[in-house]
C-alpha cells in the first residue's frame, strides 16, 4: 500500500468561506451606500429649504415695504436668485385692534430645477398704520377706550 498517503491540510480558505465573506462585504457596501445617499439627500433638502426661506424673507420684505393696502393685496412677481421667480398675493383683513391686520400671504415659487412650483401660505398679524382707514381706526380706538373705562370703573 504504497500509494496511499494521509491527506495533509493545506493552509487557505475554502470556496464556501470566500463566498460567505464576499456576501458579508457586499451587504456592508450596500448599507454604507444607502447611508451615503441618505446623507446627500438630507444635504439637498436642507439647501432647498434654505433657498425657500430666503425667498420667503424676500417676499415678506416686499409686503412690508408696500404702504398701499390695495397694492399689497394684489401682490406681484419678483425675480429670486438662482433663476427662480415668485408670484405672491395677500389677503388682508382688519383685526379688532386699530392698525392691526390679519394677513394671509400666498407665494408660488417657480424653480427651473423642479417640475411643480412650490406653494406656501402663511397667516400672521401685522401692525400697519398706513393701511388703516382713518374713520375705522377712530371707531376701533374709541371702542377700546370704552372697554378700558368699563373694566377700570369701580
Amino acid at each position: 500500500m504504497r500509494g496511499l498517503r494521509p491527506q495533509v491540510c493545506r493552509p487557505g480558505f475554502t470556496l464556501l468561506e470566500v463566498l460567505v465573506s464576499l456576501a458579508i462585504f457586499a451587504l456592508a457596501v450596500v448599507v454604507l451606500g444607502a447611508t451615503y445617499v441618505n446623507v446627500l439627500n438630507g444635504y439637498d433638502a436642507v439647501a432647498r429649504r434654505n433657498q425657500q426661506d430666503q425667498g420667503l424673507a424676500f417676499i415678506r420684505s416686499a409686503l412690508l415695504a408696500e404702504s398701499d393696502r390695495k397694492k399689497a393685496e394684489q401682490g406681484g412677481d419678483l425675480a429670486l436668485p438662482g433663476n427662480r421667480a415668485v408670484r405672491w398675493s395677500a389677503q388682508i383683513e382688519e383685526a379688532a385692534v386699530a392698525d392691526l391686520f390679519q394677513v394671509e400671504l400666498r407665494c408660488e415659487i417657480r424653480d427651473p430645477a423642479r417640475a411643480e412650483p412650490w406653494v406656501n401660505i402663511e397667516k400672521f398679524l401685522l401692525l400697519r398704520p398706513t393701511w388703516s382707514d382713518p374713520g375705522t381706526r377712530d371707531k376701533l380706538r374709541q371702542s377700546a377706550r370704552e372697554r378700558l373705562e368699563r373694566r377700570n370703573a369701580p
